[in-house]
């Protein structure tokens, strides 16, 4: 009695370490009480979560985070737990409307945060504060004199300002300089970029890039100096797109036709669980590392059902532009004092229970419960009910060891509409070496929190198979998983390196290739590096359960590099040599 009095006490420890010590690490689609679509019609394949078009700006040593439709912003010290400030930017001159934030731009004028709604009128108001934390805000202008969709604000090192914008199948996007004091501009906009998908593959319009559908569009502006270059950012070609991605254009000029591409985009996420990284912004941290927020998709509901993601970013020796997408809804390091070199932040804990056996206490249709381990966002599982005690279990196949959980919540007959501050949820997690005796790894009973993406690191790693998460309360809808992710480690072999990797460069359309390499036995997964030098291979796919890729992406006038890896729960193989492809 008194050895299992000593065992029980100890479990009770470990579970308050886990629960209570700081998370090193985030796990994107980022975990943050996204809003409710708020028009009607969206709804109609059943209301749901959706935001785009994320800015970051770092202010006063804390992040403060706006996006599309959600009647307020986000603030964080350490870029993991996001606050909500609700805010309705009240029109001054007519108190009974207000300005919802669509694609809003952020920017930072001397000590002063300045905010603006995208509109194609002249009726909406630029804010100010000097103290957005406490949301204390007040009109800059009234009346902005020029609108703007997808704007985006920068403030150049000489003070002087400008401000981007443009969202358009037909249009180039535009800049003008703004007057620091009275915002009216100065001189006339002038063209900045205009898609060429022609020759870079990336920015062909549809799911296969193919055009067939839609002409591709430009959109969501961002601009970015490092060493005395001016590095335009855009998103194209389509925010429902899994190709969803922001490109580069560098020039030494804020404005005027002196702008060069860089071949490839800049954050490109096609594989993977979440797919999608257009639309964003670039930021410093607090210890001047770079990262890029961008847009995830879901569009299962609707197209413009989407997400938020957060990857690393910076400049190579040579002064390039990169965003490191590779594992990027893995676990990643949080911001800290190490120099951020690309291909780091990974916390090397691997998916344990990729398309591993689950047992379910229901099933709601065809909402069935393998969709919860598939490694795809868009497909769930549903229980019949919202009733506590409705419950997923995943067997991991053997005992390894975890490191930390995702659980990603899909809204199943979910009920609002609008933005909601009230709402949370309550579950609790066990884990099991046998599927018989289980432990408490994480209680959110009493939970008050909106956390449709909660993603928690253990801060004692637990040797278990089985892992059950017990539903308490859903803040509407049936208790439905688009992803239950376990991390960590199978305490095995990691799989071998690839043979017989080869790239098939079309000769009619250089913008395309396939490729096709010898399956590994033990690998779920393979990412695909790529670039136009062997060094610089900063764009990655993930593909699971094939062995072979059709890509489509490539800027046609240039020769290319390759590499591929192999993935498993216990690791990742050696990259192959890059391979030159004319």
């Amino acid at each position: 009695m008194k050895m299992k009095l000593i065992f029980t006490a100890l479990l009770s420890f470990v579970f308050f370490i886990n629960a209570h010590a700081q998370q090193k690490t985030y796990c994107n689609p980022v975990n943050i009480d996204y809003g409710y679509t708020p028009i009607p019609n969206f709804a109609e394949w059943g209301k749901h979560r959706a935001t785009a078009d994320p800015v970051i700006v770092t202010y006063k040593g804390d992040y403060y985070l706006f996006s599309t439709n959600q009647w307020g912003y986000w603030w964080s010290n350490d870029m993991l737990n996001w606050k909500f400030i609700s805010k309705k930017f009240l029109r001054p001159w007519n108190i009974n409307t207000y300005d919802e934030l669509c694609a809003p731009a952020v920017g930072i004028v001397g000590d002063t945060m300045i905010v603006f709604g995208s509109t194609y009128t002249k009726n909406f108001t630029i804010w100010m504060s000097t103290n957005p934390k406490a949301n204390e805000w007040k009109p800059l202008v009234d009346s902005f004199e020029i609108g703007g969709w997808d704007p985006a604000f920068f403030t150049d090192d000489d003070g002087r300002l400008y401000m981007y914008n443009g969202s358009s199948n037909r249009f180039p996007t535009y800049g003008i300089e703004l007057d620091r004091k009275t915002f009216k501009p100065i001189g006339t906009r002038q063209e900045i970029y205009m898609l060429e998908d022609w020759r870079y593959g990336w920015q062909r319009f549809g799911e296969n890039m193919d055009n067939t559908f839609l002409d591709p569009f430009i959109e969501g502006s961002w601009m970015t100096k490092h060493n005395g270059k001016y590095y335009y950012q855009y998103g194209a070609p389509g925010t429902e797109m899994s190709g969803y991605g922001d490109g580069v254009i560098v020039g030494d000029k804020p404005l005027g036709n002196n702008f060069t591409p860089q071949s490839d985009p800049l954050s490109f996420k096609p594989g993977g669980f979440a797919r999608g990284a257009g639309h964003g912004a670039t930021f410093q941290d607090a210890f001047n590392n770079y990262w890029h927020v961008s847009t995830m998709i879901i569009a299962t509901k609707n197209n413009f059902e989407r997400r938020i993601g957060i990857w690393p970013a910076g400049f190579d020796k040579d002064d390039v532009m990169w965003c490191n997408t590779a594992f990027g809804d893995y676990p990643h390091y949080l911001p800290s004092n190490k120099k951020a070199d690309y291909g780091n932040g990974f916390a090397n804990w691997f998916l344990l229970n990729y398309k591993k056996p689950v047992t379910v206490s229901s099933t709601l249709g065809n909402y069935n419960a393998n969709n919860a381990v598939d490694e795809n966002i868009k497909t769930y599982w549903s229980a019949a009910s919202a009733n506590a005690g409705e419950f997923i279990t995943s067997d991991l196949g053997k005992i390894s060891t975890i490191n930390a959980v995702q659980i990603n919540y899909a809204d199943q007959d979910a009920e609002f509409l609008g933005k909601q501050t009230t709402t949370y949820h309550q579950y609790k997690m066990y884990y099991s070496i046998d599927g018989k005796k289980w432990n408490i790894l994480i209680d959110k009973s009493n939970n008050k929190t909106d956390v449709p993406h909660d993603y928690i690191e253990l801060a004692n790693p637990v040797q278990a198979r089985f892992v059950k998460l017990e539903n308490i309360h859903m803040p509407t809808g049936k208790f439905a998983i688009s992803g239950l992710r376990v991390f960590g480690n199978g305490n095995g072999s990691k799989p071998d390196t690839v043979n017989n990797f080869i790239v098939l460069r079309t000769e009619k359309d250089k913008r395309s290739a396939l490729i096709k390499w010898k399956p590994i036995d033990n690998a779920y997964a393979y990412n695909i590096y790529y670039g136009t030098s062997p060094d610089k291979l900063y764009t990655c796919i993930m593909v699971y359960d094939a062995n072979d890729y059709w890509l489509k992406t490539m800027d046609k006038e240039k020769p290319y590099y390759f590499s591929i890896e192999a993935i498993n729960e216990n690791g990742v193989s050696a990259k192959t040599q890059p391979i030159k492809v004319e």
